[in-house]
């Protein structure tokens, strides 16, 4: 009788071929992308872009539906109208509170970025006693509340004669722009490499000559991430324009829209929700215009 050798079974518990293991990473991955990336994407474009689409569904509704949910869908429009844009743009100053805001905001932007790079380039390479105090002492500065300099700043404004006027917000924006462009520029202009600026010295080059042909140069994105932070908050600042302006026609668009448009207990909402989506078109094209260089310079500032 011959003894057959008996094939031994496969384990239950055998560990998976490469194939099947490959399958299942696979799966793994591509679920756990869906969890950790695709859905918290999907959650932060969602509450990034809600407002303005509230804002646009809004400025085109007729009154009728903006206070009926129960016939009318609050998310959508049933019949489009231009009765609110036509009540923002022919019944109120609409128009010359953009104009007014455009000017003080592109003025206080370039009076704020002037002052920031010199500041910054001051701080960073001519390397004088106590300038890391100095750029310390300016980045608390930012954290100053504007309640806080409110009175001095009226004083001033006060004193000066410029109550009412597009200068009394061109000046006093600075003091809280200048701080965290200065900051931001400091991070920046250390980034760039100082054997450059020195082989300038070597050749015969001014420091101001420096500054104008090689570090502003080099330092062009962390300039527009300056200037679009500046323009930004002084598109959006409310507190000093609604103190230090009274007239109607010299009112920014954040003031003028909430007061003009809010009268008593009675809000006008799809002429509000038209100024504030025709206010914010202009910061969102031009962070779309320049978003690239945005993100570069703030990667290049936190480096240092």
């Amino acid at each position: 009788m011959t003894d057959v050798a008996a094939t031994p079974d496969k384990p239950r518990d055998a560990a998976p071929d490469a194939t099947d293991s490959q399958g299942m990473g696979f799966l793994v991955t591509r679920q756990r992308k869906l969890v950790t990336v695709y859905l918290p994407l999907a959650i932060f474009v969602f509450v990034l872009l809600f407002p303005f689409y509230w804002m646009t569904v809004t400025t085109f509704k007729p009154n009728d539906e903006l206070f009926n949910f129960r016939d009318h869908n609050p998310f959508w429009i049933g019949s489009p109208t231009l009765a609110n844009v036509e009540k923002l743009l022919f019944q109120t100053q609409y128009p010359e509170w953009l104009l007014n805001t455009m000017v003080i905001a592109v003025s206080a932007t370039f009076v704020s970025i002037f002052a920031s790079v010199l500041a910054a380039y001051a701080i960073v390479r001519l390397r004088f006693k106590g300038a890391q105090i100095t750029g310390l002492l300016i980045f608390l500065a930012y954290l100053v509340p504007p309640s806080i300099l409110f009175i001095p700043l009226a004083t001033m404004v006060y004193g000066l004669d410029l109550y009412d006027t597009n200068w009394a917000l061109i000046l006093t924006y600075p003091t809280f722009l200048i701080p965290f462009c200065t900051w931001l520029l400091m991070g920046y202009f250390k980034s760039i490499p100082y054997e450059l600026e020195e082989c300038a010295l070597i050749d015969g080059a001014t420091r101001i000559q420096i500054l104008w042909q090689i570090t502003l140069p080099l330092a062009i994105p962390g300039l527009i991430s300056a200037g679009i932070f500046a323009f930004t908050l002084s598109w959006n600042e409310f507190i000093y324009a609604l103190a230090f302006i009274s007239s109607s026609e010299q009112k920014t668009v954040p003031v003028g829209v909430l007061t003009q448009l809010v009268e008593g207990d009675v809000y006008h909402w799809g002429a509000l929700m038209a100024g504030a989506l025709f206010g914010s078109l202009p910061v969102a094209i031009l962070y779309s215009f320049f978003v690239e260089h945005y993100v570069s310079s703030l990667t290049g500032a936190v480096k240092e």
